[in-house]
């Protein structure tokens, strides 16, 4: 170790969801007991950045920190609509404030955990080790474990098509009672299309205070004011809604690709969140991702076996890929192939799917639900 450099066991660099769930299972497990560990990140965390929601069985770790659920959602297609109950699983949604507070509280009772607020410009692997360097600081350790994403890498290649979804949302109050409390709107897609996968995105609150959000899947952003006519026509022609108080905004942009990011992880070096592939390819979900995903981490750190070959890519990951392929190739058809999933089977069905929980027999039956010519086609392209 150079002079000047303090050193740590394992380094986690951002205290984003990965971040924060890494640093919680290594501080409450003790085989890291002796070890020292360090969470980095530029950020004190004390806004409400961002909202995660996912679904699931029962009840589950997170549920302190669950600040709204819902029994039902709501798909409307340009055919089809319908109400679902989704029994026995739950909509959860989490503000991220919340999380942040709940887990950073967890970090002040953990001996073997310290935070610093840097922002770190390098990564490095030595060989031996893995050495940080920060605007303050420099750092070395046996383990990094990195959730900064740079959509550079992937972009960079053409092999695996890298689409985006990106949205821009509004926290509203309103004077009248237009949202159905009960009911999350999942996919609307009765909007115009304009040649891409566009729908809306509804998670009421109340009777009176709700998100409202405009969300693609597609390459290219577009401009602000796009996304927010859009959600002006919206409250004002589907919620009935003329009077209302925007009280916050969000947005943002989610990679959907199955870029293989495993391959820039290195022996004592891992990418791990949105950085590292969590992110769902054809969903952009990445929060129960990184849920699943950190204890398989822990267990392969206590292997000893390096970095480098923890690797997630399976028979979901092909799935994704295929579908990746259809929206870059034809970007409009993901209105009609969701439409026949929601339309065919039930949304129990697609919800155990999207979370690669389903068996084969389950996914081939399920895949059965869309025209099945884009698919094939798809999967000629890739096999040839």
């Amino acid at each position: 170790m150079e002079k000047g450099q303090l050193h740590f066991d394992y380094i986690i660099i951002g205290a984003g969801a990965s971040g924060l769930m890494m640093a919680d299972a290594m501080g409450r497990d003790d085989f890291f007991k002796e070890k020292h560990i360090l969470l980095l990140d530029k950020d004190v965390k004390g806004n409400n950045d961002r909202t995660w929601c996912f679904w699931e069985t029962g009840e589950g770790p997170f549920d302190a920190m669950v600040s709204k659920t819902w029994n039902q959602i709501y798909f409307r297609g340009h055919k089809f609509s319908n109400n679902f109950l989704i029994a026995p699983y739950r909509y959860k949604m989490i503000r991220g404030i919340d999380f942040y507070t709940h887990y950073l509280e967890r970090m002040g009772s953990y001996n073997n955990v310290t935070c610093a607020q840097e922002k770190v410009l390098e990564v490095v692997d030595m060989g031996n080790g893995a050495k940080v360097i920060t605007g303050k600081q420099q750092y070395t350790a046996k383990a990094v474990f990195n959730s900064i994403f740079d959509y550079k890498k992937a972009k960079a290649q053409h092999k695996y098509p890298v689409l985006q979804q990106h949205f821009i949302g509004w926290f509203i109050k309103t004077k009248e009672a237009v949202f159905k409390e009960d009911i999350a709107t999942f996919m609307d897609f009765s909007i115009p299309q304009k040649g891409n996968t566009r729908f809306m995105y509804v998670l009421p609150f109340s009777e009176n205070e709700g998100l409202v959000e405009y969300t693609l899947f597609s390459e290219k952003l577009l401009a602000k004011e796009e996304y927010e006519n859009a959600i002006e026509a919206y409250i004002r022609d589907d919620l009935g809604c003329l009077e209302y108080e925007i009280l916050d905004r969000e947005q943002g942009s989610i990679p959907m690709t199955c870029y293989p990011f495993s391959e820039n992880n290195t022996p004592h070096i891992l990418h791990i969140g949105m950085a590292g592939g969590w992110a769902k390819p054809s969903t952009g979900y990445t929060f129960r991702n990184s849920a699943k995903k950190v204890p398989k981490v822990v267990e392969h750190l206590k292997s000893g076996k390096a970095l480098d070959q923890l690797d997630f890519k399976d028979r979901f990951w092909f799935y994704d890929l295929l579908l990746l392929d259809i929206l870059h190739k034809n970007n409009r058809l993901g209105q009609p192939i969701f439409e026949s999933l929601f339309s065919k089977r039930k949304p129990q069905e697609i919800l155990k799917f999207l979370d690669e929980e389903s068996t084969i027999w389950q996914d081939m039956k399920l895949m059965g639900a869309p025209a099945p010519m884009p698919f094939i086609k798809a999967l000629f392209n890739r096999i040839f």
